[in-house]
């Protein structure tokens, strides 16, 4: 039941983050236009390299190791502080030479000044804690409360699009304050660093292998607008960051499974539960289907009426963008449900790390061509293969070890169902003219659709997993 709240929280959350930036987005593109946009996009995607590095692998490693020590205060305490005290370390030093990039650059200096903040919250988060310890709730509530607190402050004093510095201080500023408002959360939970054996050696080595493979995920999530802010403009990495932005944030909700099972499995694994693990991963994955496959061809139907109505004129390639990138929710879904909730928390860090490297480099390898003919699509569809091959790949890794066949055993029923509501909320938007409160009814329509055509078509395994959490509750 535990594990039931800690999904329902996160996801709630998930929902929250997303109509945030829809409330947030057609105010801040009208206000700052393209260009305002894209300078955040571009200057944010070059401090999130040094952000990464100054974070190392400690918000996957950190959650892993504190949910094999949470039974034991001692060994909880020596951890936590550790990796506390190893993250001040390597922060510090990114921060001494981002101030060297920023003095050695011309353009855009006093953005990148802006995005400091950035950098410095990394050494003040222990989300990874409270994830470890299976303690959403906290997390949840404080990000909440910070979400609105940037909201009024954005409507408050971002008037103009001379105001994007402004802009990026309050995010950037934002973001550091929510990680600070954690830590009175840790008294009574560990013990004072003082009365701690800290080894901060031991915990680098570890947390440098799981530093690689986020590095190769940074370069989906930064290098194509980097690299479309060099060959084509800050305005085109603007544009590839919207429609990313609006992918991301509702594969927020597919993925919600993943920061709640992580530290579950783990938990699980250090008890040599196997059972429980396999059970775990079967659970989420009919989940994640279940919603990625309806949220895919849903951003699909809406995506053009949803750019005129969100982003407003200059917007009209990023529908163009989300049409083609909603593949991607399919695809990191599985890749999610594999990697992060079953591969490391196993211990599998290698095969997981190679099908992250892999993807990267593909990425890489793509990009250079497909930028240079298709701008702003190529960047797109370089995402989309590669992340088809960590997803191939991470499959073929554990078909020897979990029945990948069940895992899709009814996905054909989610397909179906989704090209139905696809199909429908075609058809009712070409008799509604375009509004905030058509698209509220096409995915009213959609939800209700997919619904209906789904449960028509009896998925047992579904059906199964409500009935079971019913009689838990009775």
């Amino acid at each position: 039941m535990r594990l039931v709240k800690n999904f329902l929280w996160n996801a709630g959350y998930q929902l929250f983050i997303i109509i945030i930036p829809l409330i947030t987005i057609p105010y801040v593109t009208r206000v700052l236009g393209p260009t305002g946009v894209g300078v955040n996009a571009y200057t944010n995607s070059i401090v999130q390299y040094f952000a990464l590095i100054a974070g190392l692998g400690i918000n996957i490693y950190g959650t892993r190791e504190v949910a094999y020590t949470r039974n034991n205060r001692k060994l909880l305490s020596n951890t936590f502080w550790s990796l506390v005290f190893l993250r001040f370390i390597t922060t510090l030093i990114v921060v001494f030479f981002y101030v060297l990039f920023i003095f050695k650059t011309s353009q855009y200096q006093i953005y990148y000044w802006a995005q400091i903040f950035v950098l410095l919250s990394i050494g003040f988060d222990i989300s990874w804690f409270f994830q470890g310890i299976e303690e959403f709730r906290i997390t949840v509530l404080r990000n909440t409360l910070v979400k609105l607190f940037s909201l009024v402050l954005i409507f408050v004093f971002v008037k103009t699009k001379s105001d994007t510095l402004l802009y990026i201080i309050i995010l950037s500023m934002s973001q550091l304050f929510g990680f600070m408002t954690l830590w009175p959360y840790l008294r009574n939970r560990i013990d004072a660093p003082w009365k701690c054996s800290i080894n901060i050696w031991a915990k680098l080595k570890p947390s440098i292998i799981l530093l690689i493979p986020q590095i190769a995920t940074q370069v989906y999530l930064q290098l194509n607008k980097t690299m479309l802010g060099i060959y084509d403009g800050v305005a085109s990495a603007g544009f590839y960051d919207n429609s990313d932005k609006i992918i991301k944030m509702l594969l927020a909700i597919v993925t919600a499974t993943g920061t709640v099972m992580l530290p579950y499995v783990s938990n699980s694994f250090s008890k040599g539960d196997k059972e429980a693990v396999n059970r775990a991963l079967s659970i989420s994955m009919h989940i994640i289907l279940v919603l990625a496959i309806p949220l895919a061809f849903g951003i699909s139907s809406v995506s053009s009426a949803f750019t005129q109505v969100f982003f407003g004129p200059g917007f009209s390639e990023v529908g163009k963008l989300m049409s083609i990138e909603s593949v991607v929710v399919i695809l990191i879904g599985i890749s999610n449900a594999i990697g992060v909730q079953y591969l490391l928390p196993t211990q599998q860090t290698s095969e997981y790390t190679i099908s992250v490297i892999g993807g990267s480099i593909l990425n890489v390898v793509l990009n250079f061509p497909l930028i240079y003919f298709f701008n702003t699509i190529g960047a797109v569809i370089s995402t989309v293969i590669s992340e088809l091959f960590v997803t191939v790949y991470q499959l073929k890794v554990v078909r020897n070890q979990v029945d990948v066949g069940a895992l899709f055993k009814e996905s054909g029923k989610y397909f179906c169902a989704a090209l139905g509501m696809f199909v429908c909320v075609r058809l009712i938007s070409q008799h509604l003219m375009i509004s905030i409160s058509a698209l509220l009814i096409e995915s009213l329509a959609g939800v209700a659709i997919y619904s209906i055509v789904l449960f028509a078509l009896r998925p047992q395994i579904l059906i199964g997993y409500i009935k079971s959490m019913r009689k838990r509750r009775e």
